[in-house]
């Protein structure tokens, strides 16, 4: 597995996202995917699985004979708990959920306009002084919140977790991001099912003995963004992590380029904040 590297982060290329993945079915996701060398897991607070990802995550260690320090965490405080008092609280409770006395890197999952950045930076960045994260970043951030983040953190932000995939034009966020030496994580990078039967992504996947959803995540890795696939089924968390041993060409990867559309999202905010800036 390789790493991306960011602000004295390093980050495995590939994780596994386990949104609405819950209970057994979250357990033996993570642990086969463990198993099958991903090192990097991705929940959140708002997912109402953590305490199933602790499970799997201890599981998946005995099985694959590995230690805490070799599997990447990330985890999220949701955007109605970013006060101080509320973030503090939110962290304690992921900790206890997920049996860990540290996460890896621990995210601002939603913006809340409601909520002074100010606090919502100064809590999360009192978080990795206190040592309960080693690294901090932030989810879906705009440009223009996440050049103030920049701004206002004590501490080096390392992603910028925002819906990545070959349909929607990222370009304006991803540059803010690589000016800020921040890395970019991917979530949905398979588009909630739109990418097979594409017919571009079909074609470049037989030129490659690939599927179009292993084109889609080759096309993120290729430009060093990190995807975080969500599924259970063990043949495609297998299929997910066969990305590294092709390469798409320039012209293949232009073709793709042309895909992405700025009204290309597949998830909705939940609540409406300037996109296009």
């Amino acid at each position: 597995m390789n790493d991306i590297n960011a602000n004295g982060a390093h980050i495995p290329a590939i994780g596994l996202g386990t949104m609405t993945l819950k209970d057994a079915v979250c357990i033996e996701a993570v642990t086969t995917a463990l198993r099958l060398g991903y090192r990097h897991l991705d929940t959140a607070e708002r997912y109402g699985n953590e305490v199933a990802v602790g499970e799997g995550l201890q599981q998946g260690l005995r099985a694959a004979g590995l230690k805490r320090a070799d599997v990447f965490v990330t985890t999220k405080v949701y955007q109605d708990k970013l006060t101080a008092a509320d973030f503090e609280r939110s962290v304690s409770e992921s900790l206890q959920k997920l049996k860990l006395s540290y996460v890896d890197l621990l995210l601002i999952h939603w913006p809340n306009p409601t909520v002074p950045l100010a606090e919502s930076i100064g809590a999360l960045c009192k978080e990795r002084g206190a040592g309960r994260t080693r690294h901090i970043g932030v989810a879906n951030f705009t440009t223009a919140l996440l050049n103030q983040a920049v701004k206002l953190s004590t501490e080096p932000l390392v992603t910028n977790q925002i819906e990545v995939h070959p349909f929607l034009d990222q370009s304006k966020v991803l540059a803010a991001c690589r000016q800020h030496g921040i890395s970019v994580t991917a979530f949905c990078p398979i588009a909630r099912g739109k990418v097979p039967g594409n017919e571009l992504l079909e074609r470049v996947g037989k030129a490659h003995g690939k599927s179009p959803a292993q084109v889609s995540l080759r096309y993120l890795v290729q430009q060093g963004i990190i995807p975080i696939p969500r599924t259970a089924n063990p043949d495609h968390l297998a299929a997910n992590l066969a990305v590294f041993d092709f390469a798409l060409s320039d012209g293949e990867m232009a073709e793709i380029g042309k895909l992405k559309k700025p009204d290309g999202r597949v998830v909705n905010p939940p609540h409406a904040p300037t996109w296009d800036v």
